[in-house]
């Protein structure tokens, strides 16, 4: 029987869930590799994984469906015989502020960010343990914001769904010990997103404590480590140049722009 340790990581299909998957799959994991819409992106990190000698299958569900979520735990376990950890990285990024705020932009975000990553560590300790060699609990890791740490209040909604899973990943933490840990990762600047240029992404950088935030590679090398760290849970690692030390009024996008746009 094989046994070396399964992790789900979702939105693997590209960006940093991608780089998650293949560094954890070059580390000897078998990767349930999840996407919602990228069929496509997932069949290649799938590719890649299987290329460099790993093992991977994709798997499609839409997180915000509750019964596609509940059920995407079961069919890993299905697929592989057991699963070990989950990595829940999927995330809604949009943009609202205090005068477009809306209910259905607040449950959009709840539906992607929060509320999946709950029912995703619940099923991990439902599910039939095959037991690590290692003899080491099962592992959640949630993938956070520094600006939980550093806030301020552009993408509100976003924010808020953030610190709601902030907020349970002490209590998940507590209800699953023994069996189950649960950590996060916080992030910093990693990747363009939203209507971020490449100029103010690297000065967005520029104005880190260390003049650098966080790459994929960063995050999934912490991600690595939280997985196999078995004395650590209801913690998170900020992993973000040291961005969270500073107060920014606002997103470090637009600190960024007005930071270019001024003389000299």
């Amino acid at each position: 029987m094989e046994t070396s340790p399964v992790v789900l990581v979702t939105g693997a299909a590209q960006r940093i869930g991608r780089e998650i998957a293949l560094h954890l799959a070059a580390q000897g994991w078998r990767v349930a590799v999840h996407y919602r819409g990228s069929a496509e992106a997932a069949a290649q990190t799938v590719a890649s994984i299987v290329s460099g000698g790993g093992q991977a299958q994709a798997f499609g569900a839409d997180l915000a469906d509750e019964s596609q979520c509940v059920a995407l735990v079961p069919a890993v376990h299905a697929a592989f015989g057991r699963i070990d950890a989950v990595v829940n990285n999927a995330s809604l990024f949009v943009y609202d502020d205090l005068a477009s705020f809306s209910m259905e932009s607040m449950e959009r975000h709840w539906r992607a960010n929060t509320a999946p990553a709950i029912l995703l560590a619940r099923a991990l300790h439902s599910s039939p343990d095959a037991g690590r060699p290692d003899g080491a609990p099962r592992c959640v890791v949630n993938l956070l914001d520094q600006k939980l740490w550093n806030p301020n209040p552009d993408y509100l909604s976003y924010t808020l769904s953030k610190a709601a899973l902030e907020a349970a990943n002490t209590l998940l933490a507590q209800a699953l010990a023994p069996a189950v840990r649960v950590c996060a990762v916080a992030p910093g600047v990693t990747l363009l997103s939203g209507v971020m240029d490449d100029n103010e992404f690297a000065a967005s950088h520029r104005m880190t404590p260390l003049h650098r935030g966080s790459t994929p590679a960063d995050i999934a090398r912490a991600v690595r480590f939280l997985l196999e760290s078995p004395a650590i849970t209801g913690t998170t690692l900020l992993v973000d140049g040291g961005q969270h030390l500073q107060s920014q009024p606002r997103d470090v996008m637009f600190l960024a722009r007005d930071t270019l746009k001024a003389p000299g």
